[in-house]
């Protein structure tokens, strides 16, 4: 697996909603993938926060901009020389 791949399912991943085989192939990625790893974690711990202390639902489709932002910038941090 590569970081991209990794990167374009993360939100699944994140939110539980991957086959096993692919979790699998993505946590195998992350052993030895130190930047996925730490983007994973950040994302889990940024979807924790916001379900644990907003007293407010985000909409989805804030939530959708959101993501996307999120991922293009890191899309862009990892093609980077």
């Amino acid at each position: 697996m590569r970081c991209r791949d990794l990167l374009d399912a993360l939100s699944d991943y994140v939110d539980g909603e991957l086959d096993e085989s692919l979790c699998v192939d993505i946590e195998e990625h992350l052993k030895d993938c130190n930047p996925c790893r730490v983007e994973v974690d950040t994302v889990k711990k940024t979807v924790t926060l916001f379900r644990d202390h907003l007293p407010y639902e985000i909409p989805l489709a804030v939530q959708d901009r959101l993501h996307r932002v999120l991922l293009e910038r890191w899309r862009k941090k990892m093609n980077s020389p």
